[in-house]
């Protein structure tokens, strides 16, 4: 029989088989930079992104939007990878951008040199930009937000599946990342949503209204509730929503089933769907939305809330926000 048509030979990946355009190249190199905000590794078919600040609750610091899109990157052009898993250690999967950095401490945090410096992502011009006692440049602003946009809708452009497993939390800066993931497989206790819009934020991502369409969307927005894993997957946001003891194996399942196709089929059948929902105009809800974070942040209320935030802590200030409405520390909202 010729060897072309053997059964099964659709399940090889792109490293087997004699006529593998990858038979006489080295493999990829596993030993890639060392990350500060998360890590990576792949296990057969598998790249595993993790975030890896559990002490914070993986909350989103200047480095985490680079260092996703870079480990987005090397899964997508490693030829032993068919998905992508994105997850996080501890408690919960992202808690959003790290107040302690941006709020509590106006943005720049503690000085520090990098590559930054001198450019319109040094920290300390974009504190000064968020400065009330000064103007307030808009573009200045979007130029950052707009960065961490595109890195964290890498996971969306990527060629390749993305799976997003959460657990504990996801609110926030956290959904910007997992909602642009193509599945999302969540604890039935998952707490989700983007209490921000109660002050101080406009979800920059935009991608609310395309995952679970106009009502509900503004259903969560409106309020800045938050919803469980459980009815996440009600709504159509997730896909499972397994007890929690369950979700490791759950998302185990998932990840084999589609690493079980051919790279190319998966790939096809992406951009055949990523077609339709692009045309819905996901890049001009995250411009959209981007600017209108910016703006949220240079509003009256705004500066109120970082104030509150440097003068009384982040904690302090989130429980400010959130008390009014009955859910502070709550998994899910109140009817």
């Amino acid at each position: 029989m010729d060897q072309d048509r053997e059964p099964g030979r659709w399940q090889q990946s792109l490293l087997d088989g004699a006529d593998s355009l990858f038979g006489q190249e080295p493999r990829p190199d596993d030993d890639g930079p060392d990350y500060r905000t998360l890590t990576y590794e792949v296990t057969g078919r598998v790249a595993r992104i993790t975030f890896n600040r559990p002490e914070h609750g993986n909350a989103i610091t200047a480095d985490t939007p680079g260092e996703l899109a870079h480990t987005v990157e090397r899964a997508d052009l490693d030829p032993r990878v068919h998905v992508m898993l994105v997850s996080g250690r501890g408690s919960g999967f992202c808690g959003g951008y790290d107040l302690d950095i941006f709020a509590e401490h106006g943005i720049a945090g503690e000085k520090t040199t990098g590559p930054r410096d001198g450019t319109v992502l040094d920290p300390q011009v974009q504190a000064a930009n968020h400065d009330p006692s000064r103007g307030w440049d808009p573009m200045l602003d979007y130029a950052m937000m707009s960065r961490c946009n595109r890195a964290f809708a890498s996971l969306l452009h990527a060629n390749k599946p993305t799976v997003a497993k959460l657990h504990g939390f996801c609110v926030a800066g956290g959904t910007d990342i997992a909602l642009y993931a193509d599945q999302i497989i969540a604890a039935a206790d998952t707490k989700i949503g983007y209490p921000p819009t109660r002050v101080w934020g406009v979800p920059a991502a935009g991608m609310w209204a395309h995952r679970l369409g106009d009502q509900r969307a503004k259903r969560l927005l409106f309020t800045g509730d938050t919803i469980s894993g459980a009815q996440a997957a009600e709504w159509g946001l997730a896909v499972e929503a397994p007890p929690p003891d369950e979700l490791d194996e759950r998302t185990e399942i998932l990840l084999a089933r589609i690493a079980r196709l051919p790279v190319n089929q998966l790939v096809m059948v992406k951009l055949a769907l990523n077609s339709a929902l692009l045309a819905q105009g996901v890049a001009t809800s995250a411009l959209v939305g981007t600017v209108f974070d910016g703006i949220a942040r240079h509003t009256r209320e705004g500066y109120s809330f970082a104030h509150r935030a440097a003068t009384h802590g982040f904690r302090e200030a989130v429980r400010d926000r959130d008390e009014p409405f009955g859910d502070h520390g709550r998994s899910t909202f109140r009817g």
